[in-house]
């Protein structure tokens, strides 16, 4: 029970990564605040938890809006007394239909994808803070991407914003160190997820793409999956990880360790098929 009596706020928790991470927490001991724009979701996945004898809280949240953020916060500190761990994980390109690279997007677009992924995390953590500091301790979580790092597709607004994410955490890595407050962020590779629904639908397209991801760009051979993430989420906000903040570790199946020229073409793929 590595998060046994430990609380846990997880953004994008109705789904996907953030779905895994809260349900491997809840094995852990660890009590639940859901954070989503589909309260739906949220809700079924802490039911999932509740009936594994766990505590969770759905609770509906825009995380670009401020005003949301501080009442999401302000009701899991009422229904859990504390805060010890932060979660990052909403993020995406809903809406975009795979668009990304220059002359595709205009400047709204721009401000929305980098609210939903940089400015969201970033206000999350600063409602959070307080009550870490406070405590003098702290577990952040930041979830990025490899197209970050390592891109194969232009998607230049989320890319950006991911990128973004990185710098965010070391930063806050170095300022949080003195109140005992660790922070690290998770780079994932492709991840088989709810992600992919906004720029290819799921069916065969999808899984013969998959396929080829997996051959020609993972060296393990294979897609990661919610529980990948997950278990790496775990080592960052639990006690194992209590000597290491402002890391950046890539979960992936080894992608980094090919080159840029090596890779499968992703864009080309994608192209190829009329989805770009």
């Amino acid at each position: 029970m590595l998060l046994k009596d430990k609380v846990a706020m997880v953004t994008g928790g109705a789904k996907g990564m953030g779905r895994g991470i809260a349900l491997r927490f809840a094995e852990e001991g660890a009590g639940l605040a859901l954070c989503d724009l589909d309260l739906e979701g949220a809700q079924s996945v802490a039911g999932e938890i509740e009936s594994l004898g766990g505590r969770a809280l759905a609770l509906r949240t825009d995380i670009t809006k401020s005003a949301e953020v501080a009442a999401a916060v302000a009701a899991a500190l009422e229904e859990f007394g504390t805060i010890d761990i932060l979660i990052n994980n909403a993020g995406g390109v809903p809406g975009t239909h795979a668009s990304g690279a220059t002359g595709t997007f205009d400047e709204a677009e721009w401000d929305r994808i980098l609210a939903i992924n940089l400015k969201g995390p970033w206000l999350v953590t600063e409602a959070v803070l307080p009550t870490m500091k406070e405590r003098r301790s702290g577990k952040i979580v930041f979830v990025s991407s490899m197209g970050a790092v390592s891109p194969v597709v232009s998607v230049l607004h989320y890319h950006a914003a991911k990128a973004g994410v990185l710098g965010l955490a070391l930063n806050l890595a170095f300022e949080l160190a003195p109140f005992n407050i660790c922070v690290n962020s998770i780079v994932p590779g492709p991840v088989e997820t709810p992600f992919w629904d906004s720029l290819m639908p799921a069916g065969p397209e999808r899984d013969a793409f998959f396929a080829a991801v997996s051959k020609h760009e993972v060296p393990l051979g294979r897609m990661g999956t919610p529980k990948d993430i997950a278990e790496a989420a775990l080592f960052f906000s639990s006690e194992l990880s209590d000597f290491v903040t402002g890391q950046t570790l890539c979960v992936a199946g080894g992608q980094p360790m090919l080159s840029q020229q090596a890779t499968f073409n992703i864009e080309g793929y994608l192209r190829e098929r009329g989805l770009l």
